[in-house]
């Protein structure tokens, strides 16, 4: 690992000057010459790659105080980015109200890690690509801009089949982001100029001809709370892997409905392990709303899920197993007891 030198942040502007100072306004925050610490279980990983190779590490654990809270509030959710993923999956109004959300944390990483990872480091957590992960590759555009994508025509099992362009097929690895982004969350950024909010789904950056740039964050911004109106006790988080523990998604989807007598008022679908940002299946969705359920209906929403889906010479296997996916984690939330 390369030397860096670390400061501790005492409150919210402290950490926002200390990010913004060290960032270059033209540069990527993934190539930011500082970076925020919380839980550390990405970047710590990545410094001991020389993937990411930070001048500073800002340390913003000390906010946690005012930046961990678990608030439902009957008809609503907050929670603090510096909220621990173990304690939001274990929360108990949390597993009643907004299973979706339990589930992804529950089923993400190890228990250690679940212990000691937040919410806000979780879904900006990077690739598990072994091209990007492997700095010995020359040719990877996510962390040399303009060289090539390896990947392409290399080992690209756990690669993406949605939202890929010709510069990047590397995946998303996270699964909080798609319970978060199938219940149209809302995020709330500090920075320079205060506090901002904005649609989750509008977080993230498909890659394009641009895959270095993952977020739409500005230089010294922060992810300081999450934000969900409503409740969904009638939804799922189900995901397929290699491995029952401690194993990325090959194919997961988070599926929230809301029926009533039997017909289906409103749906949502998100998948993950299959595309390159956190993914809303809205067409499928269509299909869902206003209809009664059975497994014909479920078929067809299956279909329209991957309807734009591109697979390679080892990943076209998760169109067809996203697919099932997708129908097990409807019929899932369809029967379960509320």
């Amino acid at each position: 690992m390369r030397s860096f030198s670390y400061r501790r942040a005492s409150d919210p502007d402290m950490a926002v000057r200390a990010l913004s100072a060290a960032a270059a306004a033209n540069n990527p925050l993934t190539k930011a010459t500082a970076q925020p610490l919380a839980g550390g279980t990405t970047l710590i990983d990545l410094m001991k790659l020389d993937v990411m190779r930070p001048a500073a590490v800002v340390d913003i654990n000390p906010l946690a105080h005012a930046w961990s809270a678990i608030e439902p509030d009957g008809e609503a959710l907050r929670l603090g980015a510096l909220a621990k993923m173990s304690d939001v999956a274990a929360h108990a109004e949390i597993r009643r109200s907004y299973p979706v959300i339990a589930d992804s944390l529950r089923l993400a990483a190890s228990a250690q890690l679940r212990n000691m990872a937040t919410l806000g480091g979780n879904v900006m957590q990077r690739t598990r690509c072994s091209y990007f992960r492997d700095v010995s590759y020359e040719n990877c555009n996510k962390r040399n801009p303009g060289s090539g994508c390896a990947a392409m025509d290399g080992v690209n099992r756990m690669h993406a089949v949605l939202g890929t362009s010709d510069q990047c097929i590397a995946t998303y690895p996270g699964d909080f982001a798609q319970a978060l982004i199938a219940l149209d969350a809302v995020v709330e950024i500090t920075g320079k100029a205060g506090t901002r909010s904005m649609p989750f789904a509008q977080l993230h950056k498909a890659p394009g001809s641009t895959p270095e740039i993952e977020t739409t964050l500005q230089p010294g911004e922060l992810i300081s709370a999450f934000s969900i109106q409503g409740r969904w006790p009638r939804s799922v988080y189900l995901k397929a892997r290699d491995r029952q523990s401690y194993e990325f998604a090959l194919s997961s989807a988070a599926v929230a409905l809301d029926v009533q007598d039997g017909t289906i008022r409103d749906a949502r679908v998100a998948l993950g392990g299959v595309a390159t940002v956190p993914w809303r299946a809205r067409e499928a969705e269509a299909l869902l709303k206003g209809e009664k359920f059975d497994e014909a209906l479920a078929q067809r929403v299956a279909h329209a899920a991957f309807a734009d889906a591109r697979g390679r010479r080892h990943n076209s296997f998760k169109i067809g197993l996203g697919r099932r996916v997708v129908a097990r984690a409807l019929q899932q939330a369809v029967t379960m007891e509320i």
